[in-house]
């Protein structure tokens, strides 16, 4: 049997890169007399902006320093122990760069049971313990947490969570065990599951003390001082911690089941890891710790070598790495300053973008359209943001006033954008319009100005094609709800100069978004994907097959919503407007559905009703079915599915030799910040690797073995 040192020592031979943290042990005498008390605080030798991490080493020297708080503890030494970490972090959890590594499930496994080696021992201590979360934990940082006698928190702690599900893990160094039996499976299932799945979502200090994971709250000025002088009080006996009575019979199992539904829910049984989680909180209902922990070493090694977490792993370096620095943008010394913004229309989504170019860049923005009505209508919109803003403790009164001191609406352009240094349109979908507007602002704008293009499917060069000055024109596209999703394609015309994209980059970053630069062709990255996706669901529909046997059909993905509550969120004349555009591109691939411009013809909102009696449950439209023309070919779900999926590879495939984008990461960015797309798939191109459809179609992996999957 190997000991935990010597687990570590040949785990951290594998992860030479390792960003390692240290555990400094320091004593002091408690107020109040309470006694000599021993501090293991954790440290990277960073600031705040690189987080305190697990790998080996690092619990390799937790490990030590438990040794020596453990031997002053059984000499009668020390009163106590306590755990804390640097400034603004606690811990972060695991280091993900070390679990890519890992090639062979014994090593998963060992990775696994040296945490909770090195954990429990805090529990097992002849002195009570206590952690002192004073900044972000996560993961790991949470779990070591757990094992101590006692935790305190602080009110400034912006983040803490336990996110292993939504990256394809399970909290596997105690949380699925003990959370539960610290404050109930409801809690616990909210914390593990709904939290995870819900776009991986954080605690602040005040949550975490209200559900009962920490036993107090102080300030953040002084949270170290509270937190020991409170310790004090609880060894001497003047502080008493209750904790509630959890619930052990039925409370448990609805809470699990309420879980399994969740999950359901979110991922339709595609991704493993929340009900692995799950069933290690069902087992530890009769509070048998080490049970527990067995069962959390099983599912972390077996997900480690599963494709889930990979592709977890995946997606998340690339929204927090490449989608900060964009392959193939400018030098960002090219850019320029941006200290007015023009927006043309003040429709919904223009002026949805007015707020967003208001409250991010501070600057003047001034909307224009054909009439005063809409003018008004725009700049009222972006007033009763503010003011829901306001009302919500979001900013200040005086924020506020500046803000709506900042945004104005005029009927002349020449007004409006003589002195603008971006111009963006958002007016109807239509090349002719187009060109119309950027004509006029043109001849209005200065010369530096640069021209952007909401569009979401015409050809920027083509836009820009009839200007005198055609390389200042990019193509700008948001994705609706422009608030919420993350993602902006940045396009290049054939014609946009350096300084214009670079500019473009600029005020990308400053509005806080992801941006993708993209080459211009038809309906770009996002757009052109979902309607091969849904065009082919549309294609088996008219051929034959149910409606509910096409959607059904795609579940298996996990996606956020079915094609066809998509199509209604989009909206049918939308889609069908783009797949008329890519039918004129690709005919021989993209069909225009006879159904669906029936649909759109009779004016509906989509192929569902919903109802109350049926629990607002998507039915089919009675209108609809009696619209649709079905020939008489029926696929099963598989047909179906191999058929989408099979389109979308061959799709990608010739958009990459396209050089639409740079690579098949960047496909993978959009989708999963444009379309909400879900890291278990890592996008889209690991998953149509791991599934084979890849070599089927292009006879190649999109990615080399070992990205996104397990190394060879």
């Amino acid at each position: 049997m190997s000991t935990t040192a010597e687990l570590l020592k040949g785990a951290a031979e594998l992860f030479p890169d390792e960003v390692v943290t240290s555990a400094h042990v320091r004593h002091f005498e408690l107020p109040a007399g309470a006694g000599r008390f021993a501090l293991i605080t954790l440290d990277n030798g960073f600031d705040h902006t690189k987080p305190t991490t697990f790998g080996p080493q690092s619990l390799a020297n937790l490990n030590t320093a438990i040794d020596q708080v453990e031997a002053e503890a059984a000499n009668g030494e020390i009163v106590a122990a306590g755990i804390t970490g640097k400034p603004f972090i606690f811990a972060v959890g695991a280091d993900l760069k070390g679990v890519e590594l890992l090639k062979k499930h014994d090593e998963a496994l060992a990775i696994g049971k040296g945490g909770h080696d090195v954990f429990k021992r805090l529990s097992a201590l002849a002195v009570p313990t206590f952690a002192y979360y004073n900044g972000a934990a996560m993961g790991g940082g949470v779990e070591v947490g757990l094992h101590c006698t006692y935790r305190t928190v602080s009110k400034a702690l912006p983040a803490f969570s336990l996110p292993e599900v939504f990256l394809g893990l399970v909290p596997g160094w105690g949380g699925c065990a003990i959370l539960p039996n610290l404050i109930g499976a409801e809690k616990a299932v909210q914390v593990i599951i709904e939290n995870s799945l819900n776009q991986n979502r954080q605690l602040k200090g005040k949550q975490v003390f209200e559900l009962g994971i920490a036993d107090a709250l102080f300030e953040g000025a002084d949270f170290l001082e509270q937190s020991l002088i409170w310790t004090a009080g609880v060894l001497n006996g003047s502080v008493a911690v209750e904790r509630p009575e959890i619930d052990r019979g039925e409370g448990w199992d609805a809470a699990v089941a309420k879980g399994r539904a969740i999950a359901d829910s979110k991922v339709h049984g595609a991704a493993p890891a929340a009900y692995r989680a799950l069933d290690i909180i069902e087992a530890a209902k009769d509070g048998d710790l080490q049970k527990g922990f067995d069962a959390e070493d099983q599912a972390l090694a077996d997900l480690i070598m599963g494709g889930e977490l990979r592709s977890g792993i995946y997606a998340f370096n690339l929204v927090q790495k490449r989608g900060k620095r964009p392959a193939g943008a400018p030098d960002k010394s090219l850019a320029r300053p941006v200290t007015k913004v023009g927006v043309v229309g003040a429709g919904l989504m223009a002026s949805q973008l007015a707020l967003l170019f208001l409250r991010r860049l501070e600057v003047p923005v001034v909307l224009t359209d054909i009439d005063q009505e809409r003018v008004d209508k725009g700049v009222g919109y972006v007033h009763g943001e503010i003011d829901k803003l306001l009302g919500k403790g979001r900013i200040n009164q005086d924020k506020a006033n500046r803000l709506k001191g900042l945004v104005s609406g005029v009927l002349d352009k020449a007004e409006g954008f003589a002195d603008a240094d971006f111009v963006i349109e958002a007016v109807f979908e239509e090349m002719s319009v187009k060109q119309k507007v950027f004509a006029e602002v043109e001849a209005v704008a200065p010369a530096h100005a640069i021209l952007a293009t909401n569009t979401s499917s015409l050809s920027v060069s083509e836009m820009a094609s009839k200007l005198r000055h055609p390389e200042r024109v990019v193509g700008f596209h948001f994705f609706n709800p422009v608030a919420v999703l993350p993602l902006l394609e940045i396009v290049k015309g054939e014609q946009t100069d350096d300084a214009s994209l670079a500019t473009a980059f600029g005020v990308a970053k400053k509005l806080k978004k992801t941006a993708v630069l993209t080459k211009d062709a038809p309906a770009f990255v996002v757009n052109r994907i979902l309607t091969r996706f849904m065009g082919e669901i549309q294609n088996v529909i008219d051929e034959g097959t149910s409606v509910e046997t096409a959607e059904k059909a795609v579940e298996p993905l996990g996606l956020p919503m079915s094609p066809l509550v998509l199509l209604e969120l989009v909206g049918p004349a939308i889609g069908l407007h783009v797949s008329e555009t890519l039918n004129r591109a690709f005919p021989e691939r993209f069909t225009v559905s006879p159904n669906l411009k029936a649909v759109v013809e009779a004016g509906k909102r989509g192929f569902y009703v919903y109802k109350p009696e049926n629990g607002f449950k998507p039915e089919l439209d009675p209108e609809v079915a009696a619209l649709l023309k079905q020939g008489d070919t029926v696929l099963t779900e598989q047909q179906v599915r191999d058929r989408v999926l099979d389109a979308v590879a061959q799709e990608i495939g010739l958009m990459l030799e396209e050089g639409v984008v740079a690579e098949a990461q960047d496909i993978d960015l959009c989708l999963i910040t444009g379309a909400g797309w879900p890291f278990h798939l890592g996008g889209i191109t690991p998953y149509l690797d791991r599934e084979g459809v890849s070599e089927r179609v292009n006879g190649k992996r999109f990615l080399a073995q070992g990205l996104a999957s397990v190394p060879a």
